[in-house]
């Protein structure tokens, strides 16, 4: 079963978890009276029932989130990333500026939402004299159905949500808070499996993709990262979760510092790398 869930997300438990897949599917089984995960195993892998494949991945994949997690990026967002790539879109084009930026693994949309708010402190007329877009993409559609109706309890909101940003950004309603609709208009939500090629997306000047690759083996990671850099824009930036890194993947993935994260410029450093080996192997 953990091979085929794998397959089907690229999240890797190991045999000391298998708890977490009784635990996660065992409603499922029920729901499809299945008397045993293997039973359930085989019904998954040979009906190739979508709906059925995608109870499984909403059940297995982790939504663990919070706005502004981890807070340093979104700093670094702010008064490093955006700023200078504001001041290098507006010497290349006439008329509005235009960024594009992805939220991979968006989960229940606090990231993106995160993200939108930096950009709207940032940029206070961003609707009236930029182009600016941000993709939130997931592998759930009901993590996606939440973050594209941007309605959060008082829990939820309680996770990491700034009270200015609350009162300027949120309407209350009976059960929570919503987005309001200005914020939400900078933000275009789709499913996205990470492991399929990235058909129709990018390139993007900022990436985040952060806190997912964990779950992957070495080589679905190193592959995912390699595709990244396919979608991001030559001087463009990558975010990725406080506990990773990427420097095992090549030389291109220098990490950068600011406001006391890390980020990666890869194609930026690319060409010099390049241009490295060919004076070595020159001499």
């Amino acid at each position: 079963m953990s091979r085929l869930i794998r397959d089907l997300c690229g999240v890797v438990i190991d045999e000391h978890k298998g708890y977490l897949i009784e635990q996660r599917l065992t409603p499922i089984a029920d729901e499809y009276n299945c008397k045993s995960f293997s039973e359930l195993y085989h019904k998954l892998r040979y009906t190739h029932d979508e709906n059925f494949e995608q109870k499984v991945i909403d059940a297995i994949t982790t939504q663990e989130t919070l706005f502004f997690r981890d807070t340093l990026p979104y700093e670094a967002l702010q008064y490093k990333v955006l700023p200078e790539l504001i001041d290098a879109r507006e010497k290349q084009v006439i008329g509005k500026t235009r960024i594009r930026i992805w939220s991979a693994a968006c989960s229940t949309g606090q990231e993106p939402y995160s993200i939108a708010m930096v950009i709207c402190e940032l940029i206070p007329d961003v609707h009236e004299n930029w182009d600016v877009q941000i993709l939130a993409t997931d592998i759930s559609d009901e993590a996606i159905k939440q973050a594209s109706r941007g309605e959060y309890s008082e829990y939820e909101i309680g996770r990491g949500m700034k009270p200015e940003m609350l009162k300027k950004y949120f309407i209350k309603t009976p059960t929570g808070w919503k987005v309001r609709d200005e914020l939400r208009s900078l933000i275009a939500f789709r499913k996205l499996n990470l492991l399929k090629p990235f058909v129709g997306v990018g390139p993007f000047d900022v990436i985040f993709c952060r806190n997912i690759a964990i779950y992957f083996e070495p080589d679905v990671r190193k592959d995912l990262f390699k595709r990244i850099t396919e979608v991001l824009t030559p001087d463009g930036y990558l975010f990725v979760g406080s506990s990773e890194s990427l420097i095992d993947i090549g030389p291109q993935f220098k990490p950068l510092y600011h406001c006391r994260t890390v980020f990666y410029q890869p194609n930026k450093f690319a060409n010099t790398t390049d241009t490295l080996t060919t004076v070595a192997a020159a001499t």
